[in-house]
């Protein structure tokens, strides 16, 4: 049997202002062929499908679509969607009845029965291969928050688990696990999905939403038992396995969502099972549609930084195949005209100026940098928050013109 595993789609994203209509159209025809090309038998979705719980109604026009011309491209694909952090359950799962009828299942939230127990069927599902005979089954668990997993009972005498969402996170999928083998028949694999931070996982600050809920921000990779075959994982963007653990993998984005993923090789994973185990775990990796440019490579001064982009020579190209640019500048002061000098130097090439990052050669002691006290927080004035910040971006103190239009700017703001 062969599985592909992605995640991270964040259809309906914008780059700085810069929509990715295209770059996520063009992944999805690439995913298509290459369902097609390899043959695949089930495609597993782990979640963060929409950027954001609201998305537009061309995000979800874009993924609708994709699911209909799988099915029509691959008419015997299992499609498996969890929902992400990102995700609104209610609004993914939405549809779930419809989609069903056409191959794909939707695991949005966690259902609960009459007497308030967690229903366990909807989580755990069979994977067919060619002939229709069940080859796998795959625990379908979305993102989870602290109502949607269960309590841990108490016993008479014993402590109580020190984190209980962790403690339950475990055990729900303990319970599905149970489920699932209690169903599993000679040579079928059990597959987990997950939507989590998972412990020592590398994450980029620029893109990702931290995950904390009750104090937890990371889990252990002993939550996927030794009869789980392969664990298919989203959140993280960088594709990267769990700890030394082969088989529990997040395959990434499969594009940069920001300048931070510029070096990542976005890709998706190919997984193939020989009977209840794991064969081979193959990286694809997805075409990039739109370049990403940091120039310099490293922050220079304004001076270095225009000569760069000056010379800058890019082949011409439609509007929506442009680069998007990143330029990094080194101040050691503010510099009022710095944006109007930056696109004089771009003048009629074929970028598109999507962030101007600045930074100093040294910074001071910053303000999260020391410990207040919640009466020395309070005894601070915005003119103290000021200085503070200027001297922790630039290195020296703010200069009496500066001060003077900012107290200004002060006194106007509170102008009725």
């Amino acid at each position: 049997m062969r599985l592909l595993h992605t995640s991270d789609w964040h259809l309906g994203q914008s780059l700085h202002n810069f929509e990715r209509t295209y770059e996520h159209q063009c992944f999805l025809d690439w995913l298509l062929d290459t369902i097609a090309a390899e043959q695949a038998d089930a495609l597993l979705i782990a979640g963060d499908i929409f950027d954001n719980a609201n998305p537009s109604s061309a995000s979800q026009k874009q993924l609708y679509r994709f699911l209909q011309q799988a099915k029509e491209r691959a008419p015997q694909l299992n499609l498996v969607i969890i929902a992400g952090n990102h995700d609104s359950p209610g609004r993914l799962e939405a549809p779930g009845p419809l989609l069903e009828a056409h191959g794909t299942r939707v695991v949005g939230t966690v259902q609960r029965k009459a007497d308030g127990e967690i229903d366990l069927e909807p989580l755990v599902l069979p994977l067919t291969g060619r002939g229709g005979a069940v080859e796998a089954w795959c625990l379908a668990v979305p993102f989870l928050r602290p109502g949607d997993v269960p309590r841990l009972p108490a016993e008479d005498g014993a402590d109580p688990a020190p984190d209980p969402y962790l403690a339950g996170i475990a055990l729900l999928y303990q319970q599905t696990l149970e489920l699932a083998l209690s169903k599993r028949q000679a040579g079928q694999a059990i597959l987990a999905m997950g939507h989590c931070h998972m412990v020592d996982g590398q994450m980029s600050n620029d893109s990702e939403r931290r995950i904390v809920i009750g104090g937890t921000e990371m889990l252990p990779a002993g939550i996927f038992g030794p009869d789980i075959a392969y664990a298919a994982l989203g959140h993280l963007h960088l594709a990267q396995n769990v700890g030394k653990q082969q088989h529990i993998r997040y395959c990434g984005s499969p594009i940069p969502l920001s300048f931070a993923e510029v070096g990542y090789s976005h890709q998706i994973l190919r997984i193939d099972i020989d009977g209840a185990n794991v064969r081979e775990i193959t990286p694809l990796m997805v075409p990039r549609a739109v370049a990403l440019l940091r120039v310099p490579a490293k922050p220079a001064p304004l001076a270095q930084v225009l000569e760069e982009l000056a010379a800058l020579d890019l082949p011409q190209a439609e509007p929506e195949r442009q680069p998007f640019l990143e330029v990094r500048v080194l101040l050691d002061a503010p510099e009022p005209g710095l944006r109007a000098r930056v696109e004089a130097a771009l003048d009629g090439k074929p970028v598109r100026l999507a962030k101007i990052e600045t930074s100093s050669a040294a910074r001071g002691i910053s303000i999260d940098d020391e410990v207040m006290t919640l009466d020395r927080l309070e005894q601070l004035k915005p003119d103290d928050i000021f200085r503070q910040l200027y001297r922790q971006r630039f290195d020296n103190d703010a200069p009496p013109d500066q001060l003077s239009a900012f107290t200004e700017l002060m006194l106007t703001s509170r102008q009725p």
